[in-house]
């Protein structure tokens, strides 16, 4: 409003001074037409009658003075100011300039005399003729004060708008607001954003996103808590039980086989404790905002170093155990420590299955498109409707019943697999008895399980 009304006063003090100049012009030209210098020197017919006339038209005080360029004749008000830029010949002027203590509007005109003047034939003469300002301000104060008001009542009417505007656009965020409070701590089901401004609804469907994401967390959270409370409850209450018959024995050689029981029984809740705290990892790593952390992963190095964690187990059942890998490394973009988790679960699997005597071997293969994790086995295999299973928690198939374990392997695997966007493929080795299972890692464009590079034959 400021501004507009700084330019407001600038222009309408230019239509202002145009149109009071415009009687001043004339009142400039009519003194002119009454100077002559006929009789040799400056003379004017007094124009007063003209000067009142001028007085009654524009309501202000009049002041008018002709004389030569020189000053030496000089007719009217002789204090009246010339311009500070000289004067064209013929063009009238116009200015503000103060006379006697009030300030004035002027009008100048200088033009040659005819006839010339004897004395100085080169003469210019200078017609001035200055009205005071009250009139013209009383007029502009007067139009400022009418737009001033009208900006105002134009401001008024916006913040009237713009309120009602706020207001209506705010009343679905505050019916959102008050559905929201009502909401239970766990309701976490989507913000409905059909009747959301459009300028909300990508706030909303971020905050859906981040509460999808939550909610996720937290189905994993009971889940974890869900399967942890029914798989060990009974270990521990086996353990307390064996731990019982114990301290009631007194044979050395009974409390010697209740304690070996009660190792292995250990051994088996660590081994399925470790086991869900990978998938509780894994599965939070999955659901991690911004994705998985890639970083480059060799896979040959990675199956060498599997390799050598679990060659005891392998001679402790005399199997023929080995990793065939390329030369050359085999990367592709994942987390070590989960593909490390996934792989030895394979590779436990594939020892914990395969009789003594038997192979299990770790293959890194390659091609243009995919690179390949596979553990062959020489055990018993499973079903086709086993392995159409397989990653299901806590299934074991049928050749699984013949072992301990709390079917969580596969799973395992299943949930690393889906994190790096790779794929877990389980077939039956032909000729039997052996299962192939692969990790494959698409590297270009093309299905992930389909014309895989082949195993060299062992």
């Amino acid at each position: 409003m400021g501004a507009s009304l700084w330019f407001s006063n600038q222009w309408l003090r230019d239509q202002v001074d145009a149109a009071y100049d415009r009687a001043l012009a004339g009142a400039l030209r009519a003194i002119d037409l009454n100077v002559s210098t006929a009789s040799g020197g400056l003379a004017v017919e007094q124009p007063f009658l003209l000067l009142e006339f001028f007085e009654l038209t524009t309501d202000a005080r009049v002041y008018f003075r002709v004389s030569t360029e020189d000053g030496l004749a000089e007719i009217g008000s002789p204090f009246l100011p010339l311009p500070r830029e000289p004067l064209i010949t013929g063009e009238p002027r116009f200015y503000y300039a103060m006379h006697e203590d009030t300030p004035v509007r002027v009008a100048a005109m200088a033009r040659l005399a005819s006839p010339p003047l004897p004395n100085n034939p080169h003469t210019r003469i200078i017609v001035q003729v200055a009205e005071s300002l009250g009139t013209r301000e009383v007029f502009l104060h007067h139009v400022l004060r009418r737009s001033i008001e009208r900006d105002l009542l134009g401001i008024a009417m916006s913040m009237v708008l713009l309120i009602s505007g706020i207001v209506m656009t705010l009343r679905p965020l505050t019916r959102l607001q008050r559905e929201l409070e009502a909401r239970p701590a766990d309701d976490l089901r989507p913000i409905d954003d059909a009747d959301l401004p459009s300028e909300v609804r990508p706030l909303v469907a971020a905050v859906n996103r981040h509460m999808a994401r939550y909610a996720d967390m937290a189905r994993t959270q009971r889940q974890f808590l869900d399967d942890a409370s029914h798989q060990l409850r009974t270990p521990l209450s086996v353990l307390r039980t064996q731990v019982d018959f114990a301290l009631r024995e007194t044979d050395p050689a009974e409390v010697r086989r209740a304690l070996q029981a009660m190792h292995e029984g250990l051994d088996r809740a660590v081994r399925m404790a470790n086991q869900m705290l990978a998938l509780a990892r894994a599965r939070e790593a999955s659901l991690a905002e911004g994705g998985l952390a890639m970083e480059p992963v060799d896979l040959v190095a990675l199956a060498q170093g599997v390799a050598r964690q679990l060659v005891p187990h392998a001679r402790a059942k005399r199997l023929d155990f080995g990793v065939e890998a390329p030369q050359t490394p085999v990367v592709v973009g994942g987390s070590e420590w989960l593909l490390r988790e996934a792989l030895i679960n394979l590779v436990d699997n594939a020892i914990r299955y395969t009789p003594a005597g038997r192979a299990v071997t770790l293959h890194v293969l390659q091609d243009a498109r995919h690179a390949v994790l596979q553990v062959e086995d020489q055990g018993p295999g499973m079903s086709a409707q086993d392995i159409e299973r397989a990653g299901v928690r806590f299934r074991r198939g049928q050749a699984g019943k013949q072992h301990t374990g709390a079917g969580l392997g596969l799973a395992i695997v299943h949930t690393i697999a889906q994190v790096h966007g790779a794929h877990l493929r389980l077939e039956s080795c032909a000729p039997p008895p052996g299962l192939r299972a692969s990790l494959v890692f698409p590297l270009g464009p093309g299905p992930a399980a389909e014309s895989l590079p082949k195993a060299a034959t062992s």
